[in-house]
């Protein structure tokens, strides 16, 4: 007797319909499994065989054989060791009621648990997409997959539990759960942007970015601040929406990285690698390509430390992600596209010894030196980067005072950034694809960047004696229109692009 069900495999943070067809042969005992399976997907015999046993039932004495159809694509993991124990129980009759409707997700265990597997919120998007509405799914991950709406999900720990559910020998009620954590905790930071004293100008240049989503890099000598900014850029950025936190727990789910007690990311990403990482690490790879940093910090903030100290090839894979939201990694069995949409902030020193701007330490560094330091970041990755600004090092009267009087919580300005941001909404409503000032293409920047005439001649005259590119304009006729928007101005004036060019360090040629 042949039997076929349903589950399902990952690909990337993607997942795909699996139908698992076991057949029973009178033949020698023997156990293969055919469809472009992996290593772990081959070893799951081993898995199956032993829970089937260990719960209670007995495994056929003949030749099993399991298709994961689609023939010829990639099947990994251990999610479908649960469809094809059922299956193998199904053939041999040890299973007489309907599975066909239902689809089987889960890793087992030797003594038949069922344990939990990585993606479940993309499984079940999926499976939704392929018109089913019921799975059969690790206990563990029931409150994950109830994120997705009109899907019937039965909680299950133990493979015994699931043949006396399908044979109609116990009832399980499908999980629901109307209140979850993401509605419970929203931007819980046990650090906030008033604990910056001093650095007015950086803080300034911090909020114009999380307004309009620009990228940012800041220059300043060692212990100026630059990693303390950075560590507290997430928490002025506006609260996750629904949809970008399921977004972000996709990425999050599908690369394991999703916490046993946690359901939803309920807070913007902040990923940090250091700077030995790889450029696979940095966007993603592997055989059967991975999520990397970049997809990692999805919807919140992607910080590199230490720029320079990156590899040349690591940072020149930045550029297609910060162009377009989007990675794609392409192997030979396979092509991907991860989403990462990010702020981009990165820190450096302004020399080798770092202490060229620094007033309380002389500077030891060549002009050689210096100018070598700084090509270690390539020009078009520069231009990629909307506001280069410097961070001096806080004065001990700054960082001694006890007078708060300027100090600002992250709540205080997360609520202006919001007014911004919704100015941007009801400006791109009828271009669904852009949303925030930094995203505006070069097609469109003369229609959403209107200058008075004033400003026309102001940035001829800056273009002409920065020797700006044409990509480094770009970028600060977005950078000015943020600015603009924090004063709800619709036409952009010489005092916003003034502004806005004091954002652009590198191109003023300050530490040369």
């Amino acid at each position: 007797m042949v039997s076929r069900l349903f589950s399902c495999t990952l690909l990337g943070i993607d997942a795909h319909i699996v139908q698992v067809e076991t057949d029973l042969r009178k033949s020698l005992p023997g156990f293969q499994t055919v469809g472009l399976p992996d290593t772990v997907v081959k070893e799951s015999k081993e898995r199956v065989v032993s829970a089937i046993k260990n719960s209670g039932f007995s495994v056929p004495l003949k030749k099993i054989v399991i298709n994961l159809a689609p023939a010829d694509l990639k099947k990994e993991g251990s999610a479908l060791d649960l469809a094809m124990a059922v299956g193998i129980l199904a053939s041999d009759g040890q299973i007489k009621g309907n599975y066909h409707d239902k689809v089987f997700i889960g890793e087992l265990a030797l003594n038949g648990e069922i344990r939990k597997v990585n993606g479940v919120l993309s499984i079940v998007s999926s499976i939704k997409n392929y018109g089913f509405n019921k799975i059969v799914l690790p206990a563990i991950n029931a409150e994950e997959a109830s994120l997705v709406k009109d899907v019937e999900i039965y909680p299950v720990s133990h493979l015994k539990e699931v043949v006396q559910f399908l044979n109609e020998e116990i009832q399980i009620q499908p999980y629901i759960k109307t209140n979850h954590s993401f509605e419970k905790v929203i931007n819980s930071y046990n650090i906030d942007f008033s604990d910056i004293k001093g650095q007015e100008t950086a803080k300034r240049a911090l909020i114009i970015a999380a307004a309009g989503a620009h990228n940012i890099l800041m220059i300043g000598p060692p212990g100026s601040g630059k990693t303390m900014l950075a560590r507290r850029l997430p928490t002025i950025l506006p609260s996750l929406s629904l949809e970008e936190a399921i977004e972000t727990t996709k990425i999050y789910s599908a690369a394991g990285y999703l916490n046993d007690d946690q359901s939803i990311i309920t807070s913007r990403p902040f990923r940090s690698p250091h700077h030995t990482i790889s450029d696979a690490g940095l966007i993603g790879g592997g055989a059967i390509p991975k999520p990397g940093e970049v997809s990692l910090a999805h919807n919140g903030v992607l910080f590199l430390d230490e720029l320079p100290e990156f590899r040349r090839n690591v940072l020149e894979v930045l550029r297609q992600p910060l162009e377009d939201n989007i990675v794609t990694i392409s192997r030979a069995s396979v092509s991907l596209t991860f989403p990462a949409k990010f702020i981009l902030a990165a820190a450096m020193n302004p020399c080798p010894c770092g202490y060229l701007t620094d007033p309380n330490h002389e500077c030891t560094c060549t002009i050689s030196q210096i100018t070598k330091y700084r090509s270690k970041i390539s020009g078009p990755l520069l231009d990629r980067i909307d506001i280069h600004i410097e961070v001096p090092p806080a004065s001990i009267n700054e960082i001694t005072s006890d007078d708060n009087k300027n100090s600002v919580s992250s709540a205080e300005i997360r609520e202006k950034i919001e007014i911004v941001r919704q100015i941007q909404n009801e400006r791109f409503k009828k271009h669904p694809d852009i949303h925030f000032n930094a995203y505006i293409p070069s097609k469109l920047i003369n229609k959403f960047c209107v200058l008075t005439d004033d400003a026309k001649l102001f940035i001829k005259n800056a273009m002409k004696g920065l020797k700006l590119s044409p990509r480094a304009y770009h970028k600060i006729l977005k950078v000015a229109r943020t600015i603009a928007d924090f004063e709800d101005a619709e036409i952009i004036n010489s005092a916003y692009l003034g502004e806005a060019i004091q954002y652009r360090s590198l191109d003023r040629n300050l530490y040369q």
